[in-house]
C-alpha cells in the first residue's frame, strides 16, 4: 500500500470506511486488554516460585558469616546479596548497598536526601531555584519524583546513543542544574542502550554545580529479550578516572528478575556518597528484609546463575515482542504515518505517530477495550511537546491478547491519521 500522504483524497476516503468499519467490528468483541505498564506476566513469576523452599529451619536463617537473618541489623544489607549486586554493578562491594523491593523508594530518598540535608554538600533547598535534566521520551516515575520535590525539569531529547549531549553539556553551565536521570541500558521506552562515547562524555562533564548527581537508574542492566546482553561502561569507573566519583549514583533491581512486588533493590556510588547515604539510612531504619534478601542470595548465588534465569525471562518474553512487532510491521509498515523502535531488551516498544495525534489514539484504545500507558507520560508534566509518543508495554498480556491488542491499537493508529490528513 502507498504512503497515506501520497494518495488521493478519494483514496483516503476509501480507505478511511474501511478501516473505520475494522475499529467498530473490534469495538463490538468487548475486549479488555492492558498494556499500560511493564509487569511481568504470571509465566515468567512462576520462574522464581522456587524461591519460597530456599529458607526454611532446614536450611536455617542465617548467612554463611552467621548472621541471623531474622533478626535486626545490616543497614546495607546481607554479604551475600551486596556481593551479588556488586557483580551487576561492577562495583568492589563496600561500594553497594542493598535494601528493600523497590529501587523507586531508594531513588526517592537519595533525591529527598539532597534537597533537605545534602550528600556531603548544602541542602539544596537552601540553594534557591532546582532544576534536573530529563532525556525524553523517559520513565514517567523518574518525572513524578523530580515534580514532587518542586524541582524544575528540563527536556533532553534522545538520540540512538543516548541523551543528546551537546545539549546536556551546554545546560549544565547553568548552577542551578543539579542532575539528571539515566536510563542507560535498553531505555524506557525507546529500548536505546548508551554509546561508550556517551558514557564517557557524560563522566567528563564539568557541571557548574559541583553538587551535581547523575541519578543512573540501571533498571534493565541484564535485562537482553533477543540476543545477548548488550553491555556498556561502568559510569563509576569512568567518573573516577575523570576525578569526580560522587557526581553518578547508580541503581537496580531485581524486580524484573524475581517478583516485582517483593525483590531486592540497590545501589552503587563513591565512598562520599555511600558514607553519606549510610547516615540518613541508620536513623531511617533498623534494616532491610534480610530474610528475602536470603532467598534471593539462594535463588540466585552468582552471576551464572542470574544469566540462566534471565535466559528463561528471554524465552517467554521474545515471542510477545515479536508478536507486537510483526503486528506493527504489517498493518503499519509503510504507510508513513508511525515509527517504532525495535529493542533488544528491555521491557517496551516505543511507537511516535503524527503529531498531535497520540491522545487520541490513546483514548480510542481505552474506550474499545485497550488500556494503554497515557500519551504524555513519557515526558516531564505528562507534556509530550509533539503529542506523538505511545509506550507499548508487551510483557503481561498473552501472545494472543498482543495479537488482539496490536491489530486494535494499530486499527486506531490508521483511523485518527486518516482523519487528520482527510481535515487537512
Amino acid at each position: 500500500m502507498n504512503k497515506y500522504s501520497e494518495m488521493s483524497k478519494t483514496e483516503l476516503l476509501c480507505e478511511y470506511e474501511q478501516v473505520k468499519a475494522k475499529y467498530e467490528e473490534l469495538c463490538n468483541k468487548g475486549l479488555s486488554l492492558d498494556m499500560s505498564r511493564g509487569k511481568p506476566g504470571a509465566d515468567q513469576l512462576d520462574l522464581t516460585l522456587d524461591m519460597f523452599n530456599l529458607v526454611n529451619e532446614e536450611s536455617g536463617y542465617k548467612t554463611r558469616d552467621g548472621i541471623d537473618c531474622r533478626n535486626y541489623g545490616g543497614v546495607d544489607g546481607i554479604p551475600e546479596i551486596k556481593e551479588l549486586f556488586a557483580e551487576i554493578f561492577g562495583v568492589d562491594t563496600s561500594k553497594v548497598i542493598a535494601s528493600g523491593n523497590a529501587s523507586l523508594s531508594l531513588m526517592f530518598d537519595v533525591i529527598s536526601q539532597a534537597v533537605t540535608h545534602g550528600l556531603g554538600f548544602e541542602p539544596w533547598s537552601k540553594q534557591g531555584k532546582l532544576k534536573f535534566l530529563c532525556p525524553v521520551p523517559g520513565y514517567d516515575r523518574h518525572f513524578s519524583i523530580t515534580e514532587y520535590f518542586g524541582i524544575e525539569m528540563i527536556n533532553v531529547p534522545m538520540t540512538e546513543n543516548g541523551p543528546d549531549m551537546d545539549i546536556v553539556e551546554e545546560l549544565i553551565k547553568d548552577s542551578s542544574v543539579k542532575g539528571m536521570w539515566c536510563v542507560p541500558k535498553y531505555s524506557n521506552p525507546d529500548g536505546i542502550v548508551y554509546s561508550d562515547e556517551t558514557v564517557k562524555r557524560l563522566a567528563a562533564m564539568k557541571p557548574a554545580a559541583g553538587d551535581f548527581r547523575i541519578m543512573w537508574d540501571n533498571a534493565y542492566a541484564i535485562h537482553p529479550v533477543f540476543g545477548d546482553r548488550a553491555e556498556i561502561l561502568n559510569i563509576l569507573k569512568e567518573c573516577e578516572k575523570a576525578g569526580d566519583p560522587d557526581k553518578v549514583i547508580m541503581f537496580t533491581s531485581t524486580s524484573k528478575i524475581t517478583f516485582p512486588g517483593a525483590g531486592v533493590a540497590a545501589l552503587a556510588a563513591s565512598d562520599n556518597n555511600i558514607a553519606a547515604i549510610k547516615r540518613r539510612m541508620s536513623v531511617q531504619t533498623i534494616g532491610p528484609d534480610k530474610l528475602n534478601q536470603l532467598r534471593h542470595a539462594r535463588l540466585l548465588p552468582d552471576m551464572a546463575a542470574v544469566t540462566e534465569h534471565m535466559k528463561r525471562h528471554s524465552a517467554i518474553l521474545a515471542p510477545k515482542f515479536d508478536t507486537v512487532l510483526r503486528g506493527l510491521e504489517t498493518q503499519l509498515g509503510g504507510l508513513g504515518i508511525a515509527r517504532w523502535s525495535k529493542p533488544q531488551g528491555g521491557y517496551f516498544i516505543s511507537m511516535f505517530v503524527e503529531n498531535g495525534c497520540a491522545k487520541r489514539i490513546v483514548e480510542m484504545c481505552r474506550e474499545a477495550g485497550l488500556v494503554l500507558t497515557g500519551a504524555g507520560a513519557t515526558y516531564p508534566y505528562g507534556k509530550d511537546p509533539d503529542d506523538s509518543n505511545i509506550r507499548i508495554a508487551p510483557s503481561f498480556p498473552t501472545c494472543a491478547e498482543l495479537e488482539m491488542a496490536t491489530e486494535l491499537l494499530c486499527a486506531v493508529t490508521r483511523l485518527v491519521c486518516l482523519e487528520k490528513l482527510i481535515n487537512g
